[in-house]
């Protein structure tokens, strides 16, 4: 019945279209696919995997890929799928699980599966070979491994650029904290370092690494992809992981889950500019608690949009070299026309950028036999 209720409870005249729970006992697989809407085209959004996920997160995320699809310009509505389970998972199991939810949606042709959290480029191989309807697939499969070569955190860097004009703030010598380094917040910090800036603190769920001279983005890029976590790094004191949000910085980057920031600690985040690199990271009052204090919020589905462009590229048969032009080209005059915007209106960036999507959906319903 909560489900269904999340279903009623984020309703309303832009979707969701679809909704599809999955529950396969034999695998204790259990699974929420929301298909948001669908009027400028067939629905992309990542498969998320996580032990903690629920229906009312797919239902938001849902909901934010179809502003940041429409925002960015891209022939696509948006979707998203959460399975419940540990991503760490043996292989084997967790080939067969992604392997039964694939074959769950196969029906649903107006949604196309993209990696999220707890999902990658080999699940997305899976999910390819049993429908022939995935994004962000291997090389080898003719695909763009959009972690690999990390388009949304490449993406962030280009929102930057373009911010650091009106956050007050230069990109040369910007103190960096990243929350969740993971591979949007590998690239970003990389990204940002090789402009200058400074990495003085990282976390994820062992621990928040901070050093004010600068973080070695290599060294721990390393460590975590060898299977260590943040508290095993020798460099750097080491904080609670929460801490995160504490630290000193100019530049801070929420790049894990939803909600990281609330009304509870909104008011220890300390930074001039933030770049949403995970999507729905503080809840809407903490942005406006934000944008009353003077800190720029560049909104996921703005700054965070580089995965999703490179997987439309991607679907369209376009190379690694055009999905990164793009990235640049799209998340440049973006961010730069709602950041101007939000300037003249003396209004949170997010009201802006919202504005400007729903704009872009509701145009396009008036073109198509709403179902």
């Amino acid at each position: 019945m909560a489900e269904i209720q999340d279903a009623f409870t984020f309703a309303d005249a832009l979707g969701p279209e679809r909704v599809l729970h999955i529950h396969q006992p034999a695998l204790d697989l259990r699974a929420v696919l929301v298909v948001d809407n669908t009027a400028i085209g067939p629905s992309i959004g990542g498969v998320r995997m996580a032990v903690d996920v629920s229906a009312r997160e797919a239902f938001r995320l849902a909901r934010a890929m179809t502003l940041k699809n429409a925002a960015a310009g891209l022939p696509h509505g948006g979707g998203k799928a959460v399975i419940l389970g540990d991503p760490a998972m043996p292989v084997e199991r967790k080939e067969a699980m992604i392997r039964a939810f694939a074959r769950a949606i196969a029906p649903l042709g107006d949604y196309i599966a993209g990696p999220d959290m707890g999902t990658d480029e080999t699940c997305m191989a899976w999910v390819h070979d049993e429908i022939g309807r995935s994004v962000g697939l291997p090389r080898e499969l003719g695909g763009i491994p959009l972690d690999e070569i990390g388009a949304t955190g490449f993406g962030l860097a280009a929102a930057a650029a373009v911010a650091q004009d009106f956050a007050g703030l230069s990109l040369a010598g910007a103190r960096v904290a990243v929350q969740g380094f993971g591979a949007v917040g590998y690239h970003a910090a990389r990204c940002l370092v090789a402009e200058g800036a400074v990495l003085v603190a990282a976390a994820d769920r062992s621990a928040t690494l901070v050093d004010p001279a600068g973080l070695d983005v290599a060294a721990l890029r390393a460590l975590k992809t060898g299977g260590g976590r943040l508290a095993d790094s020798p460099n750097g004191q080491q904080l609670r992981p929460g801490a995160i949000v504490e630290v000193d910085c100019d530049i801070w980057i929420p790049a894990a889950r939803p909600d990281v920031v609330d009304a509870g600690n909104v008011d220890r985040l300390r930074a001039k500019l933030v770049l949403e690199g995970a999507n729905i990271p503080i809840t809407p009052e903490a942005e406006v608690t934000l944008h009353r204090r003077g800190v720029l919020v560049v909104p996921d589905f703005i700054a965070n949009a580089g995965g999703v462009i490179c997987a439309a590229v991607e679907y369209r048969g376009g190379d690694e070299t055009m999905a990164m032009a793009t990235i640049a080209e799209r998340i440049d005059s973006n961010t730069r026309a709602v950041l101007a915007e939000a300037a003249r209106t003396e209004t949170p960036p997010r009201r802006a950028a919202v504005a400007v999507a729903e704009r872009r959906v509701r145009t396009a319903m008036q073109f198509r036999r709403w179902r």
